[in-house]
């Protein structure tokens, strides 16, 4: 169960990284549609954005109350709708509308399966969020070249993102059948209940998370402000400041992903070697001097070459703070990761902004180079978290990291033996109607 939970999961963060890999490759096809400005473009990007913060915000009492499996089974399927709705718009003011409802239902998507993630990891005993995200980066490129594809056959905006959509409705409902309910660690005995503390007091204070919760959640934002602005202006760095062609140019943001895939694929062993502060203190230096490279880059390659490096070792932030908030407030994981994520995404809209004000008021290398104030903030920030997640406990100790990448097998053997024993229980009793015993189970 724990290892379909796994795959599952892994494939819904590859999903929701098509649409949005989809979306943002056809891009140029969606202004041709409607004739658009780009300032009109960006309207359209802020809506999607604002409505994902709205949802997250809104209906986190909703993920804390449902869970993120049921969230999730009702979620993905109607993102990939929605989707549709988008795709189908007929003027620009029917399209603001259909962008807004499908911000809020990624939204809601993306905090579910980040909370369903969670629960996954704390069944693992062991880090495997950076892993899942990795997924985000296949499907991401996958869209990506799915979008490239069906430019080159020359097809529009509304049928590309129409079959990717229809495609997507029976993924979606299929993937809701692997996924774990909120509680399932403590019910498979992975962990002890009464190792997990309740939430204390009642009405609002009993709702009111944890203070860690925000302070992860302004790492998140300042991590999802930091890709942000990566992923906005490189193409326009390396061709406006190195006169790269628009050819060359556009080989940034990708190089960025791919290093970001790279990164996300070996991270959890990373994290579970070094424990979560010096992975988080280490990444934000790394992605300070790998943006200084881009920021002093002497030519378009050297700048590549630096997005590479800062892909390869930002990967890791976003992915811990959502593994952070998952352990942050005991028993309401969905909760504090949908805090943590709707305060990263207010990052992932701002950064652009601000580098956007910066380069008209200066250059824009200097607006790039904010990126590195931001992560010497993540270095700094590192120190300040509260950590008591079992990674930061196995990279201390050899013995315990084994015991963490066994327990899921054990808590299935424990649960597989309470079974048989409530059934030899119950027929000693008489309560089995043939009078028989079961079969012992082989562990």
């Amino acid at each position: 169960m724990l290892s379909r939970a796994r795959t599952g999961t892994f494939l819904t963060f590859a999903l929701a990284g098509l649409l949005t890999g989809v979306w943002v490759a056809r891009m140029p096809a969606l202004a041709g549609k409607f004739g658009t400005s780009e300032g009109e473009i960006g309207i359209v990007v802020l809506i999607w954005g604002l409505g994902a913060i709205v949802a997250m915000q809104v209906l986190r009492g909703v993920m804390a109350r449902a869970g993120s499996r049921d969230v999730l089974r009702v979620a993905l399927p109607l993102t990939a709708l929605s989707y549709a709705g988008v795709a189908l718009a007929p003027t620009y003011g029917l399209l603001l509308g259909a962008v807004a409802l499908f911000g809020m239902t990624f939204g809601i998507t993306d905090i579910a399966m980040n909370a369903q993630g969670s629960v996954v990891e704390q069944a693992y005993r062991r880090s495997i969020m950076s892993g899942m995200h990795a997924g985000w980066c296949v499907g991401a490129m996958s869209g990506g070249l799915y979008g490239v594809a069906t430019a080159a056959a020359g097809l529009g905006f509304t049928t590309t993102v129409l079959v990717a959509a229809l495609a997507a409705v029976p993924l979606g409902l299929a993937l809701g059948r692997t996924y774990l309910p909120d509680g399932y660690p403590v019910d498979s005995g992975a962990v002890p209940a009464a190792a997990l503390p309740a939430a204390s007091g009642t009405g609002r204070a009993a709702r009111r998370l944890p203070v860690a919760v925000y302070l992860i959640g302004v790492l998140a934002f300042i991590a999802f402000m930091t890709e942000g602005s990566i992923a906005d202006w490189s193409g326009l760095l390396l061709h406006d400041e190195l006169h790269a062609s628009q050819a060359l140019a556009a080989l940034g943001y990708p190089m960025f992903e791919l290093a970001m895939l790279f990164g996300r694929l070996v991270g959890d062993r990373v994290r579970m070697r070094l424990g979560t502060r010096r992975l988080l203190t280490g990444a934000g230096i790394g992605t300070a001097l790998g943006m200084t490279a881009v920021v002093l880059a002497p030519s378009a390659p050297v700048a590549i070459a630096g997005f590479f490096v800062t892909g390869l070792v930002v990967c890791t932030v976003v992915p811990t703070t959502i593994s952070l908030a998952g352990t942050a407030a005991p028993g309401r994981p969905a909760a504090a990761v949908a805090q943590v994520g709707a305060m990263g995404y207010g990052g992932l809209l701002l950064g652009p902004v601000v580098v956007g004000f910066l380069s008209d008021a200066t250059s824009l290398r200097v607006g790039v180079g904010v990126v590195i104030v931001l992560a010497l903030l993540i270095a700094a920030g590192a120190r300040l978290l509260p950590l008591r997640s079992f990674a930061d406990v196995s990279a201390h100790s050899p013995e315990a990291a084994v015991a963490a990448a066994e327990a899921p097998r054990a808590a299935e053997i424990a649960a597989a033996e309470a079974t048989q024993a409530a059934g030899v229980a119950s027929g000693a009793s008489g309560d089995d109607p043939n009078g028989t015993h079961p079969e012992p189970i082989a562990a």
